[in-house]
């Protein structure tokens, strides 16, 4: 059943206060100021999802329940639905100027672990597909926000999981017990938890024998027994903490480091526990529709920035042709970013789970251009918006409100547009470029590095070479590689 933003808010605050930042607990995540602009973000996915005019494409049939459900908790199972996947990224970003991925991430959680657990049941006997069928029937009756964990602290890069001195810096499995697990350790940096009902875990990376313990997977409740969850702080923590046009867009984002303390899992919920060769399956089935869907994440920022970009030039008295060429480049920027990512999406193949699977080079192509196109179009918004805008030096709302001096702050706040409208366009511009808009560009959903490893990989070296022999007619042996030293 589709869930109201009343019903939504509703169930966050029956939630046990678990949610931590700046030393304190935040009793109510819908009302304070830390967090409430997260929830309001993921109240708008379903204020739209019951809306005639965008039901469609948020909403799809599940063969699991026979009724209409979120996408967010849909099997993507065609190159259509993934397609749909990287338009509702954009239009999300377009309606509220920021990050949902307390609904993304676990959408993408899902669709990686229902072919893994397929193949793993075929080869292994064991019965997680089934486990996922059920639970996530039920998070379809429930209509549920559900953030993704995947990112471990790690430790010392150089090490395996298990080589740390402190074994708990990758999430692992400490104890099997009658009906379930129990697990130890952290998940980091995990986007929308505050907004959140429940928490998809996934393995980090790929494991080896040694490391099986560190091989899992689950659905936990974000409030379960022994869960705290510790917000972090990024650079939009000023504005959203002020209220007025000092935080222009209502919404928000937020990360989380999620500590385990001996957390223990029903059987039900477990999805993988110590299937190490199948860590990685799992985790290349995350990225790769990740890294192409986020192509509709950053080119619906970009809209906005445009948009902002010609409000502020007309703001400051300038028409928006003394900078058609900027924007121009803006928009080819955005339009990279989607279309790589709609690529990705329709030269992608089916799973015998029934599930579609995004092609990989392309995706990954599409994240080395996610990780700097989208700091290219921010540094354009800035040059058009001018020092206003990317300096963010502007008096705060309680000063250009303040009964003393408010009117003569606001007096040279002006140009051609009142100083209230001008300062409303600069704090958007200043929000997108330099605030919360910024993370998750050059890291989220793994680093540019670890895209060009696979892209390496996945290219066929060998065959671009045979068609130039051919072209050029040459023989093999004409010309060989280099002997290695």
């Amino acid at each position: 059943m589709l869930k109201s933003p009343e019903e939504y808010r509703r169930s966050l605050k029956e939630m046990r206060p678990n949610v931590h930042k700046f030393g304190e607990l935040i009793e109510d995540v819908t009302t304070h100021p830390a967090t409430k602009r997260t929830v309001e973000s993921h109240s708008r996915i379903y204020a739209l999802a019951i809306d005639a005019e965008y039901e469609d494409i948020l909403t799809t049939d599940s063969p699991l329940t026979g009724e209409k459900v979120s996408r967010y908790l849909s099997i993507m199972r065609s190159a259509e639905d993934m397609i749909a996947n990287t338009k509702i990224k954009r239009l999300l970003f377009n309606v509220t100027g920021t990050c949902t991925g307390g609904r993304c991430g676990g959408w993408n959680g899902i669709n990686a672990m229902w072919p893994t657990t397929f193949d793993l049941d075929a080869k292994a006997g064991t019965d997680y597909h089934e486990r996922l069928k059920e639970w996530l029937a039920q998070a379809q009756r429930n209509d549920i926000t559900m953030s993704v964990a995947l990112t471990d602290p790690k430790g010392n890069r150089t090490l395996r999981p298990s080589e740390q001195d402190d074994p708990d810096m990758s999430l692992r499995m400490v104890e099997r017990r009658d009906g379930g697990m129990v697990v130890r350790g952290a998940k980091i940096m995990i986007c929308g938890v505050a907004a959140a009902n429940e928490i998809f875990v996934m393995p980090g990376t790929a494991y080896g024998e040694a490391d099986k313990d560190y091989a899992i997977s689950f659905a936990i409740p974000r409030d379960a027994e022994g869960i705290r969850c510790v917000e972090t702080t990024h650079p939009g923590d000023r504005r959203e903490l002020e209220e007025g046009f000092d935080n222009p867009v209502g919404c928000g984002i937020t990360q989380s480091y999620i500590l385990f303390e001996d957390v223990f899992v029903p059987e039900e919920r477990v999805f993988m526990a110590g299937e190490f060769k199948s860590s990685l399956p799992a985790v290349m089935g995350f990225i790769a529709p990740y890294r192409a869907t986020m192509g509709g994440c950053v080119a619906g920022q970009g809209d906005v920035m445009v948009g902002a970009s010609i409000l502020i030039a007309w703001a400051n008295g300038l028409s928006e042709k003394v900078f058609r060429e900027k924007l121009t480049q803006m928009v080819a920027n955005n339009e990279t970013t989607f279309g790589m990512g709609v690529a990705a999406a329709v030269m992608g193949e089916a799973h015998p789970s029934g599930s579609w699977r995004t092609n990989q080079l392309l995706a990954n192509v599409n994240k080395l251009h996610i990780a700097t196109l989208p700091y290219e179009t921010k540094r354009l918004a800035q040059e058009i918006g001018g020092g206003i805008a990317e300096t963010g030096c502007m008096p705060s709302y309680r000063d250009m409100t303040d009964p003393d001096y408010g009117e003569m702050v606001k007096k040279y706040l002006k140009a051609a547009a009142p100083a209230t409208a001008r300062v409303r366009v600069a704090r958007l511009i200043e929000w997108l470029t330099l605030g919360a808009g910024v993370p998750g560009c050059m890291h989220g959903g793994g680093s540019p590095d670890g895209a060009r490893l696979i892209i390496q990989r996945t290219a066929e070296f060998d065959r671009c070479v045979g068609m130039a022999m051919e072209l050029a007619g040459l023989e093999e042996g004409d010309i060989s590689p280099p002997k290695k030293n």
